[in-house]
């Protein structure tokens, strides 16, 4: 049976009511462009549950899953991911404007790091998320908010698939729900005040004797929660128009919440693009101040060497896998403003080599520079010296790799992990020769205060 492509009514919510009801269900996963009209990449949204195969990995051993048949494989996830893609058997419409034909979709934590170079074991794993989960889905329904329709598409009868979704959509509606969100206490630093400062230092000596050039070190904040993770998501919706963000429900009762701004890795036919952030300031409430800080931060020459040092590295990476001399920057310290700071981001494109495949590129780059430093294995490992839990999910990828050879993929920033009735949220920011501490430290809290504020604003329950 070939591919399917089936036009349904539109409305610019009509995704995220059509996913209310899917929510709390294993592998259903949600990507989300932030409805934001100003926003290039605020297009397409995609949503699919229902997996025919899934890839879920922890530590060292990727559990493949088919129905009722269970297999385990101690591969380098990546390369397994490819072989998968390689047997999968989806023809894509050749003539198809979506970015995403059905495929693979899932998250890949900064902890695949591990499988691909060598780190220490230092920080505590106190968390129970898969390094990777990935489902193959042989269906996905779409929305294009440029063009204002919704489309199902799909390898399997349409109808069958319609009448289930509708179904599931009507008892939704018919049950009266009692679902709610509270936090129940306010949100907690793993590490304090002093001890930020002592790692500062540390870091800035590592800098000046030569052992790297800058280091993202972040903080994880934590609060106990009761409800459905699913209500918090659709109400930070409100506050953080943010084109790559996610929902993601894992089997035992594990979820991600996703805001981020960030793009990873695009691959449309061969061309390759990654817009890494480094520079960051909070947006003013009076329009000139506001203005006046897009000025200041296009203008700052210490966050211009801050993301130069992750466009190099980038370029780095992809140059592996890239045909020699396709590789170009065509934005350089782009201002991009979203609802609570604004970022400099720049852009930078190749060619894929036909000798190379998505899943290589991924791997080439992974984890992404700009949420690391540099360079880049020296860095990785004065993180885990340095930061007392692992990063787990968060800085790692979420994001699609279809079957007519797309790939699109967030940094995972701006997300929360849900596990145990607990929300955790880190969040980081790059640190060189000439930061300052306290900046540094401010940095950080700017970014978080679209996430952890209004969470605790509404849902705080004293």
């Amino acid at each position: 049976m070939g591919m399917h492509l089936i036009e349904l009514p539109y409305h610019p919510y009509t995704i995220l009511n059509l996913f209310d009801p899917l929510s709390n269900t294993p592998w259903s996963m949600l990507l989300y462009s932030g409805h934001n009209n100003k926003h290039p990449d605020s297009r397409f949204d995609i949503l699919v549950t229902d997996p025919t195969l899934t890839l879920i990995t922890h530590n060292n051993i990727t559990t493949i899953s088919y129905g009722k048949n269970h297999q385990i494989d101690n591969t380098d996830p990546f390369i397994l991911l490819n072989k998968y893609i390689h047997i999968m058997n989806m023809k894509p419409e050749n003539n198809c404007q979506l970015p995403f034909q059905g495929g693979f979709l899932g998250v890949f934590g900064y902890d695949l790091a591990r499988y691909i170079e060598s780190l220490p074991k230092l920080a505590e794993q106190d968390l129970s998320f898969p390094d990777m989960a990935i489902g193959l889905y042989r269906w996905a329904i779409i929305a294009d908010h440029k063009l204002c329709k919704n489309y199902l598409v799909t390898h399997d009868d349409p109808n069958q698939i319609l009448n289930w979704v509708y179904k599931q959509q009507h008892i939704y509606n018919n049950h009266v729900s009692n679902t709610s969100f509270n936090l129940i206490q306010p949100w907690q630093s793993n590490i304090s005040r002093a001890e930020y400062a002592q790692k500062f230092h540390t870091i800035q000596k590592h800098i000046i004797s030569g052992n790297c050039y800058q280091v993202c070190l972040s903080q994880r904040f934590s609060a106990p929660y009761t409800g459905d993770e699913w209500i918090a998501f659709r109400y930070l919706l409100h506050y953080n128009h943010a084109p790559f963000s996610a929902f993601i429900r894992l089997p035992n009762k594990l979820s991600i919440l996703s805001l981020s701004p960030e793009r990873f890795l695009k691959l449309h036919n061969t061309k390759i693009k990654t817009q890494p952030i480094k520079g960051t300031l909070p947006r003013l409430k009076n329009a000139q101040d506001d203005y006046h800080q897009i000025i200041k931060l296009s203008k700052s020459t210490k966050n211009q060497s801050e993301n130069l040092m992750i466009v190099d590295l980038l370029r780095n990476d992809i140059g592996k896998v890239a045909v020699p001399g396709s590789i170009h920057v065509s934005k350089l310290f782009d201002i991009q403003s979203f609802p609570g700071v604004h970022h400099m981001i720049s852009t930078i494109t190749g060619e894929l080599s036909n000798n190379f495949s998505a899943c290589d590129l991924l791997r080439a780059c992974f984890p992404g520079g700009s949420i690391i430093g540099a360079p880049k294995v020296q860095v990785m490992q004065l993180i885990e010296q340095l930061e007392p839990q692992r990063r787990n999910i968060w800085s790692g990828s979420i994001g699609y790799l279809s079957c007519c050879g797309n790939m699109d993929t967030n940094i995972a920033i701006r997300t929360m992990l849900a596990e145990r009735q607990y929300l955790f949220c880190s969040v980081g920011s790059g640190i060189i020769f000439d930061s300052d501490e306290e900046l540094e430290y401010q940095e950080m809290q700017d970014k978080i205060s679209t996430l952890l504020l209004p969470l605790l604003k509404k849902f705080y329950l004293k």
